[in-house]
Order: structure tokens, then C-alpha cells, then sequence
């Protein structure tokens, strides 16, 4: 099977990307159909060349696609999955780009004829911002790109979407989706946590307002992540919870032993801070990012 039609559910920072990647790569070897609510959006990525035309009704924009990437926030993914299940064309690839995988793979099976084939994916990149108008070709570059099969996945249907991770110039990971969900949710889902509390931390304080002029850097790129989609953010949570409140729970237990040491042992503070110092010049230098199986 050769892809030749491709759907895009979703035309925000990553739909709109791919649509503009996937251009980048095939040209016009593809046909890319864009689906988004809001009509303001949709002309939008028409514009910037994401897609080749948009369809208001979901149906009309999926008929015939041999492809159909879902990218909208992971809590939509459930209702858009039912709503699709009837108009789908016989052995069709329907895949996502959701920050949780295991949810979104057993709505799946619960909506999807068994004809269809689904695989979860996720791309491990994006921005602090969202929208199409932060769309761009390069936001895949050298990023690794998730699939999550299942033992009943079909081999040629994971090929296809090997194959499109690279076409849009990312590296495809094969794992399982409860791995995947427990990792996540300690390099990617308890830091977006991390950076929110931050904020809201310092924001209810009433020293915010003398404190505010004095935030530099340190504070701008450690509260990065809390400028991000807050209903993006919440179905990532809600979807993923047990692992994450198990990262919570450890990041407590390191920090309250951090809180010990300057209260009872400055020397062993020093120590951990060399230690944490070192893991990250490690992870800077590309040793941290091969993949361990």
C-alpha cells in the first residue's frame, strides 16, 4: 500500500506542521486534507500551504484517505474516534499524536471497525506555543518520533508510518504504550507540572509584584512550559494520572531531602548539586538521548 491521501484532524501546532513537513518531503506525491473546528484555523493552514484544501464536516474530510492523523487535544481524541468510526474506508491507517498513548489505544479498539488500523503515535517535539501560526516544516527535525504498536498492529501499516516519521525528518522509536506513558511522564508530563506550580507558586504570592521585575532568565526558561495549551496540558494529566503522581511522588521525596540539606548539611548540598549537574552535561552531550531498551 502506497500513501496518496493523508487526513489531518486538527490543524494546530503539530497538525499544521506535519501538513507542512509532509509538503516538504513528497510535494505533490500527497494529497493533504485539513479538518479543524474553528474555519479561522483552517484558512489559516490552507494559507501557509499545510494542506491542499480543508472540509468543514469531518466525514467529507476523511473519505478516501489512506492516512488519517489525529492531532487534536488526547481528551478529543475519544469523541473524534466515534464520530469517524462509520465513514471509514476499508483497511484505512488512522494513527494520532497524543502525549499519552495506552487511553488513547483502548478508545480505539473500543470505536474503530476491525478493519481499520491503528497506530499510537507521538512526536517528542512542539513549543511552549500553540496554534497553526507556530507551524513549521523543521519542528520534526532529529526528534524522535513514537509508535506504539500493539501485538495485533499490522507490519505493513508500522512500516508506513516508520517511513512517514522519517519523511518529515524525525528518528521512529518502536515501544510499548505503557512504557512509553511511564517515561513520558517523567521527562515530558511532571516538568510542564513543575514549571505550572512554579508560577502559580510565586503568581499567589503577595510579593509577586516586587518580585515580578526581578525575574530573569532563570525564571523565564524554568517557567517556559506553564505558557502552554491549558486543555492540552489537562487531558494530558487526566489520561495519564497514575504515572504521574508516581513522578510526583518522587520528585517530593528528592526534594524534601534537597530542603534537608540546606537546613541540616550545606556539604551534602553541594554534592547533589554537582550530581544533578552532571546528568544534565551528560544528557547535553547526547550520551542520555541513545535509547536504552
Amino acid at each position: 500500500m502506497t500513501m496518496k491521501r493523508i487526513a489531518i484532524i486538527g490543524l494546530g501546532l503539530i497538525g499544521g506542521s506535519l501538513g507542512l513537513a509532509l509538503k516538504e518531503a513528497r510535494g505533490g506525491e500527497l494529497e493533504i486534507i485539513g479538518f479543524a473546528r474553528r474555519p479561522e484555523t483552517a484558512a489559516e493552514a490552507l494559507r501557509r500551504g499545510a494542506v491542499d484544501r480543508t472540509e468543514p464536516d469531518l466525514a467529507r474530510a476523511i473519505s478516501g484517505a489512506d492516512l488519517i492523523i489525529l492531532s487534536t487535544p488526547v481528551m478529543a481524541m475519544k469523541d473524534i474516534l466515534r464520530e469517524m468510526a462509520g465513514h471509514l474506508s476499508s483497511n484505512t491507517i488512522v494513527t494520532d499524536v497524543g502525549s499519552t498513548k495506552a487511553e488513547v489505544i483502548r478508545w480505539a479498539a473500543e470505536s474503530l471497525p476491525k478493519t481499520t488500523r491503528f497506530i499510537g503515535a507521538h512526536p517528542m517535539t512542539g513549543k511552549e506555543t500553540a496554534g497553526i501560526e507556530g507551524a513549521e516544516a523543521s519542528l520534526f527535525k532529529d526528534s524522535i518520533y513514537c509508535l506504539t504498536p500493539t501485538p495485533d498492529t499490522d507490519k505493513n501499516a508500522l512500516k508506513l508510518m516508520e517511513g512517514l516519521a522519517e519523511w518529515v525528518g524525525a528518528k521512529p522509536l518502536i515501544i510499548d504504550a505503557e512504557t512509553h506513558d511511564t517515561l513520558v511522564a517523567g521527562v515530558s508530563h511532571l516538568p510542564l507540572l513543575l514549571s505550572a506550580a512554579l508560577v502559580s507558586t510565586l503568581g499567589r504570592s503577595p510579593l509577586w509584584p516586587k518580585m515580578a521585575p526581578l525575574a530573569a532568565t532563570g525564571y523565564r526558561d524554568t517557567s517556559r512550559l506553564a505558557s502552554g495549551n491549558p486543555e492540552l496540558h489537562y487531558g494530558i494529566c487526566a489520561t495519564n494520572r497514575k504515572a504521574i503522581i508516581e513522578w510526583i511522588d518522587r520528585y517530593l521525596e528528592e526534594l524534601t531531602r534537597y530542603r534537608r540539606q540546606i537546613m541540616e548539611n550545606p556539604e551534602d548540598l553541594r554534592k547533589s548539586l554537582a550530581t544533578a549537574r552532571g546528568i544534565r552535561q551528560k544528557w547535553l552531550q547526547n550520551e542520555g538521548r541513545r535509547f536504552q531498551k
